[in-house]
Formats: structure tokens, C-alpha cells, sequence
């Protein structure tokens, strides 16, 4: 790690730090982010209310994740009338998902952090 980027890490701890439930989510995905967890992927309709959720979750969090674990995919998919969604790919194409229906943002942090924690093992 160079001298800028442990300075601009620094910056974005300092910055999401008071921020609430936003550094807090990053850091606990970093245990769940090992080796045989391969991408985040969350469906979700741009209109729909059973989205609110997801929605919220990803304006507030999304940030922290992606700064947190650069080069790790984290994809957001949207589409008009569909349920929304959270897919977990893991090692040897494993697969597994969770409905984001009607929850808020606390719940769907929760979801995903129970679906990694609930990894297959490699």
C-alpha cells in the first residue's frame, strides 16, 4: 500500500467514521469478503415500493463497500416490476439468494451480512 493510498483510506475512515451504520457495514463485510465469496449482486425495480429498501441501503452504503473492497464486484441491477433480490456467488459457481421485499435498509445489511456468514464452505 503506497503513501496516498493509506492517505486517502485515512480520509474515508475519517469521513464515514461519524457516519453511522455506513463504515460500520464495510467493516463487517471485510471477514465475509474470504476467499470463496465472488460477487454481491442486487436486483431491484427503480419505481417499485417493495424496493425502498434496497434502494435506501444502496445510497447509503454502497460508497463504504466499494472503497473498502475496491476489486471486489459489488452489481446493482435494475428493472422495472421485478422483486428485489440479493444473489451471493460464491467458489465453484455456487449460487444463493434472498427477497429484499418490503424490508428497510437495516434488514437488507442484515440479510447480506447473514448470507455471507452463511457461506458454503471451498
Amino acid at each position: 500500500m503506497t503513501c496516498n493510498d493509506l492517505t486517502y483510506r485515512r480520509q474515508v475512515e475519517r469521513r464515514y467514521r461519524f457516519g453511522g451504520n455506513r463504515w460500520k457495514m464495510a467493516n463487517a463485510l471485510k471477514n465475509g469478503l474470504a476467499r470463496n465469496l465472488r460477487e454481491i449482486r442486487i436486483h431491484l425495480c427503480q419505481t417499485a415500493a417493495s424496493s425502498n429498501g434496497a434502494r435506501q441501503f444502496i445510497e447509503e452504503n454502497y460508497v463504504a463497500m466499494k472503497t473498502a473492497h475496491p476489486n471486489f464486484p459489488i452489481l446493482i441491477r435494475e428493472c422495472s416490476g421485478i422483486q428485489p433480490k440479493l444473489y451471493a456467488r460464491f467458489a465453484r459457481g455456487q449460487e444463493t439468494h434472498t427477497e429484499l421485499s418490503d424490508m428497510d435498509s437495516a434488514q437488507v445489511g442484515q440479510a447480506l451480512e447473514k448470507i455471507i456468514n452463511g457461506a458454503p464452505k471451498a
